[in-house]
């Protein structure tokens, strides 16, 4: 079985975040850089998957020159290889142009599945396996906290509000996955080592048909027009109980309009 599984490389949750002052968008250079955090389940279950039935597990990943650091973790947890999609004129892509771009790039592959977390940390749209398979016209299997195969048939559970929900497709077919479905493991040096020498194909726009217009900030359905930097925390108001503190605290719950 032939598995993609789509990567991304997010600024460090634990960082403080800003936008960019000249285009508005994520400042991506001015923190530490890792691996989206539920990506790395989708690796953990494309690897399981591989080593259950065999075949071989291909990442993607698109973004600027630095997401190679992303790519060469994920090969050194057991990838067999990377495509790494590169270049200027996709910065500032909103959702609906990254899944355009995603899925050209998916049309360079020959695949029988694709993984994907169920969300990126940096934006949570929550939405690129759904608009990757109606892109490329597959069926979609969102939510996924377990995934079965029996040869073709691709089987999940999605939690659900009153217990689960069973939901199966042939393939090919999109999966996204949630952070309970597994525990992912740790690179080991052999891993690493072996990362080095394993290849990276990098695409540019037009190596995947796309044209500039249809990609980046300035085509994008989606702009920041303002920002303000999140205002300094300030002290709160200390109410002394001298016999009135509950008139007061209440006064001042009704003076925010909490209650």
């Amino acid at each position: 079985m032939n598995i993609v599984v789509l990567v991304k490389q997010v600024p460090d949750t634990w960082a403080e975040r800003k936008l960019r002052d000249d285009d508005k968008t994520l400042d991506r250079d001015s923190v530490a850089a890792v691996i989206n955090e539920i990506d790395e389940y989708a690796v953990e279950e494309a690897l399981k998957i591989k080593e259950a039935h065999g075949g071989e597990v291909t990442v993607l990943s698109m973004g600027p020159e630095r997401a190679t650091e992303t790519i060469r973790k994920a090969l050194a947890l057991g990838v067999d290889k990377a495509v790494h999609l590169c270049d200027e004129a996709l910065h500032g892509s909103c959702a609906p142009q990254t899944s355009l771009a995603l899925a050209r790039a998916l049309g360079t592959l020959e695949f029988d599945l694709i993984i994907c977390g169920s969300e990126a940390v940096d934006a949570r749209v929550s939405a690129m396996g759904a608009l990757l398979a109606e892109r490329l016209a597959l069926p979609q299997l969102t939510g996924a906290r377990k995934v079965d195969i029996d040869g073709s048939t691709v089987r999940i559970e999605r939690q659900a509000e009153n217990g689960y929900e069973v939901v199966e497709a042939t393939t090919p077919v999109v999966v996204s996955v949630v952070e309970k479905i597994n525990e992912p493991r740790y690179p080991s040096f052999k891993g690493i080592m072996a990362a080095k020498k394993k290849p990276i194909t990098i695409l540019s726009v037009a190596d995947v048909g796309i044209a500039p217009d249809e990609v980046g900030l300035a085509n994008a359905t989606s702009e920041v027009v303002d920002f303000r930097a999140r205002p300094p925390r300030q002290s709160g108001q200390v109410v002394q109980d001298v016999g009135d503190g509950g008139v007061r605290l209440a006064a001042y719950l009704a003076a925010q309009k909490l209650i």
